[in-house]
């Protein structure tokens, strides 16, 4: 039998080949892990408040979840739905737009962080 920490342990194992297999799958994941990094590099480099790497950070971690789910909702989706079906099309294109709706507010929180640093220094 299984101990609890032997659950926890499979449970984390599973959620990073979710991580791999999301990085691995996915040219926009990619794409947020190049920005992920920039924007870190950015934070490290003007020195950013503590409270602006908490914003950040939780921009980015948005941006993440909401990459995680809709690939998520894509597989299912084509799972239960091979076939072109308006629903199963809506769906996938909502998953899409809560991707592109998160990454517009971390953007914006980008700029309310960055850029009046940024001008300061021109």
């Amino acid at each position: 039998m299984r101990t609890q920490l032997q659950k926890r342990i499979d449970s984390f194992r599973n959620a990073f080949c979710g991580i791999r297999h999301l990085l691995g799958s996915e040219s926009h994941a990619r794409i947020h892990l190049v920005l992920s990094c920039a924007v870190i590099g950015t934070g490290l480099s003007l020195t950013i408040s503590a409270v602006d790497w908490c914003l950040v950070s939780l921009a980015m971690g948005l941006v993440w979840t909401a990459e995680a789910m809709n690939t998520a909702i894509e597989r299912l989706v084509d799972l239960y739905s091979p076939e072109q079906d308006i629903l199963a099309g809506q769906a996938k294109d909502l998953a899409a737009a809560a991707v592109l709706l998160t990454a517009l507010v971390a953007v914006a929180v980008g700029l309310f962080v960055f850029l009046p640093r940024i001008t300061a220094m021109l």
